[in-house]
């Protein structure tokens, strides 16, 4: 039925973007699609995987250029979520992800939704006198990837800003960690390695820099990222810590990009998103869709002066 759009229903267009980004994938909304439906009419007004599912359903049968997603909204308001609010797309993807993980009960759907988005990593702290190490694994739903490196100076592209994430760190001074070995706070050597990568990866990039408890700004600056990633030929052996066949399956193609333009206050959110089905981009903007370029989704890079 081609793109559909959704009715901006006031400050609605980080949740529109986001929907936008869940629908079109069509690995996500096979496992939608097996959802067990909730029995009675208030279960189903309160369930998030099931007023997905409708919204889906209604954009697919292809009678309008857009659809309304006020059923949905008004789901996600019984949970706490505040609408006609200017939200923080990472955050709203979270509460998202939590709640549709939680309303599906089929325990073999939680599983594909974890194969499909989670990230594993390893924590390692070492003490840089003793060499007590300790390692601890944790799930991710986004790699949070910084734009400025450890001297605040700007990282020219995607694949440097991973660098730098995985790299490891100084942990001196106010930072120490206890050490059980020696029995005192101590410098610590703390490093990341990447265990296992999903089948759909979201990197999301910290633009937000926090001067004073009050005073956040908006990092706009240009930060290129490719149509192809190979996880591969950007980290070294000592980044990651996983078999062949793991790492064989750590090459990507950019399916999506949920851009922000505007300051920390006051904004807007689109969604560039590539038809798996057609592969070919679109933009969705609320209701407006249209079909866009390489050259347009470039603009999504980052710019003071960003505009669609």
């Amino acid at each position: 039925a081609g793109a559909v759009g959704l009715y901006n229903i006031g400050q609605s267009c980080c949740l529109n973007s986001l929907l936008q980004v869940f629908l079109m994938n069509i690995h996500f909304t096979r496992i939608l699609r097996r959802i067990t439906v909730p029995p009675y009419t208030g279960q189903q007004r309160r369930n998030v995987p099931y007023q997905m599912l409708l919204l889906l359903e209604n954009m697919q049968c292809g009678k309008q250029k857009a659809v309304s997603p006020v059923a949905l909204a008004q789901c996600l308001s019984g949970h706490r979520v505040k609408l006609f609010v200017q939200h923080d797309a990472v955050q709203l993807l979270l509460t998202l992800w939590n709640l549709i993980k939680q309303q599906m009960k089929k325990p073999e759907l939680v599983e594909e939704l974890n194969y499909l988005y989670t990230i594993c990593v390893q924590e390692h702290l070492t003490c840089q006198k003793c060499s007590l190490e300790t390692k601890r694994n944790s799930s991710l739903l986004t790699l949070p990837l910084p734009v400025l490196d450890s001297n605040s100076h700007m990282l020219k592209n995607l694949e440097d800003s991973l660098q730098c994430f995985f790299r490891p760190e100084e942990l001196t001074d106010l930072n120490m960690c206890f050490c059980e070995q020696c029995g005192r706070r101590m410098p610590f050597l703390k490093s990341m390695k990447l265990v296992h990568l999903p089948q759909t990866l979201t990197i999301h990039l910290k633009r937000f820099r926090f001067e004073k408890p009050t005073d956040v700004h908006k990092l706009s600056h240009c930060l290129p990222f490719p149509q192809d990633l190979d996880f591969n030929a950007v980290l070294t052996e000592n980044q990651c810590q996983a078999d062949d066949n793991e790492k064989a399956a750590w090459q990507y193609e950019l399916f999506a990009v949920v851009a922000h333009s505007g300051s920390t206050s006051c904004g807007h959110y689109c969604a560039y998103v590539r038809s798996l089905t057609e592969c070919k981009w679109y933009c969705f903007n609320d209701s407006e869709v249209h079909q866009v370029t390489w050259d347009d989704v470039k603009c999504t890079y980052g710019h003071s002066k960003l505009h669609w």
